[in-house]
């Protein structure tokens, strides 16, 4: 029996990852990473959260990535595959940023988008 590996949910641009391992060695208290989630809200329906992880709880996808952890809420998986994620500094921003074929849809001012389950994705 050929075991197939387990896809990847999100993956992280070399940019993200290292600000990603920044986060995670300037916080006073420690932390496994950062959890990335999404919530209803905004104009277009879902918004991505981002956040500290003090722990790995049941059901949450773990991806590590060049020295840095991300924590993925069991609810966000199957709007999450597939995504990438990055890290932008601009003029007058820095921010993390999700690069997702599921996003069927994006506000203007860009705070919101919606999104599909993945291909293929159960939901959780």
């Amino acid at each position: 029996m050929t075991v197939r590996p387990k896809m990847q949910v999100l993956r992280l641009t070399d940019s993200a990852a290292a600000q990603v391992r920044q986060l995670m060695d300037a916080t006073e208290t420690p932390i496994v990473g950062l959890r990335v989630g999404v919530k209803k809200g905004g104009c277009a329906g879902m918004a991505y959260t981002v956040d500290y992880a003090t722990e790995v709880r049941p059901g949450e996808e773990v991806v590590e990535q060049g020295g840095a952890k991300v924590v993925i809420e069991p609810g966000a998986i199957m709007f999450l595959l597939g995504a990438e994620m990055d890290y932008r500094t601009e003029k007058l921003s820095a921010q993390f940023v999700f690069n997702n074929p599921n996003e069927t849809a994006s506000c203007g001012c860009g705070e919101s988008v919606a999104l599909a389950p993945a291909e293929g994705a159960v939901a959780a």
